[in-house]
């Protein structure tokens, strides 16, 4: 629990804000008056403008900070966002025009930006911008399957090497020690180099028995779009050879039950054949 002092200190803060908030003339101009985007440099694009509430970010984070030094950044932002859920719509109105005025700004200088661009640049900020998309998407995928628990590709035995002799390695810097653990790895001798190689077989098995059991776990919960291309041909092919082995099977079933019933059709019709002459005799 935060000291009183701490908690009194915060109280008052937050009072002060607010009160601050109901005044016409508080709030800095740098967060009013519209910012110029448009930089003197033809390479750089104009930036995109920040909405009301990261300028409300912008103008209460470092007060926080510096009368809380002891919390984290993110402890900050937190305690920010729940400030401004707090504002009343006319509290948040001088962020939000600001941002507005700001916006038709960054309209202007954009257009008076493009209108400089030859049509090389165009091409190459449109090469630029999918390049960027890409990667944004990259990303987003592997921060998802490290969320789902997407095991680990397996090492090869030089990456098990390194990383056993990493810490010893010569070299002041990665790059230095990278480079003297790949000299060592090409000294090693066969015998030596071939531990490495049944670890790195050991984890290949260990990479497919977890992989084989996160992939029937996402086919379970419905994530067919994340399980590889060669996993789902082989269920479609093991799918489908069940398939006809049930089929076979069923056919087999269906002979071997119309057989029997032909075979008892025809003992009953004898049965009944011997019947009637033995009736016929007695007469």
């Amino acid at each position: 629990m935060a000291p009183f002092s701490l908690v009194t200190a915060s109280v008052s803060w937050l009072a002060k804000t607010f009160s601050v908030f109901s005044s016409k003339s508080v709030l800095p101009a740098a967060y009013l008056n519209p910012v110029r985007c448009l930089t003197s440099q033809t390479s750089a694009p104009p930036k995109k403008p920040l909405n009301g509430y990261l300028r409300f970010i912008m103008q209460q984070k470092p007060v926080l900070t510096r009368h809380n030094p002891e919390i984290k950044s993110v402890d900050i932002v937190r305690k920010i966002a729940q400030q401004w859920r707090t504002l009343s719509a006319e509290q948040k109105r001088p962020f939000e025009e600001a941002s507005l005025r700001a916006r038709e700004q960054f309209k202007l200088d954009l257009q008076h930006y493009n209108a400089q661009l030859t049509p090389t640049q165009i091409q190459q900020q449109a090469l630029e911008k999918r390049q960027r998309m890409a990667k944004r998407k990259a990303l987003r995928k592997k921060r998802e399957l490290n969320n789902l628990g997407k095991p680990k590709r397996p090492r090869s035995s030089f990456n098990i090497y390194m990383s056993e002799h990493f810490e010893e390695a010569r070299g002041a810097t990665t790059p230095a020690k990278m480079k003297s653990l790949m000299e060592d790895w090409r000294n090693l001798l066969i015998h030596q180099k071939q531990v490495y190689a049944q670890l790195a077989e050991d984890d290949k098995i260990r990479y497919k028995n977890e992989m084989k059991s996160w992939e029937d776990h996402m086919m379970e919960i419905g994530r067919e779009d994340l399980i590889r291309e060669q996993t789902l041909s082989n269920n479609k092919r093991t799918a489908a050879k069940t398939s006809v082995a049930k089929t076979a099977k069923a056919k087999v079933v269906k002979k071997v039950t119309a057989t029997g019933k032909s075979k008892t059709t025809r003992k009953t019709a004898k049965s009944s054949s011997v019947k009637k002459v033995r009736t016929i005799r007695k007469i």
